[in-house]
């Protein structure tokens, strides 16, 4: 039997984080408890430890810099794309017909 993924909110994920750090439980003991790989409540820590605002960002959601980056990935293939259009019409607009 296939079994589906789990989904967990953030303020699940977040409240999670603090049980672990907050409290003399380990991890090994809540991902017991709640039926959770250890392995997920370590990433969730080093994810919460390493940017507590922008930790979880939920389905679609980029962080800030991933956004940006994409956003001028897609900026830049726009350019190129209008270069290459001038640069064509520049070739044709040149050759002096005699």
């Amino acid at each position: 039997m296939v079994s589906k993924r789990r989904k967990y909110t953030r303020e699940f994920k977040v409240e999670t984080v603090n049980l672990i750090t907050g409290s003399d439980q380990s991890v090994a003991e809540v991902a017991r408890d709640l039926e959770i790989h250890p392995n997920t409540l370590y990433k969730w820590i080093r994810q919460y430890s390493e940017n507590p605002v922008e930790a979880f960002p939920g389905k679609g959601k980029q962080v800030s810099e991933a956004e940006e980056l994409s956003r001028l990935r897609r900026e830049n293939q726009r350019l190129k794309m209008e270069r290459d259009i001038l640069k064509k019409a520049m070739a044709i607009f040149s050759n002096d017909p005699k």
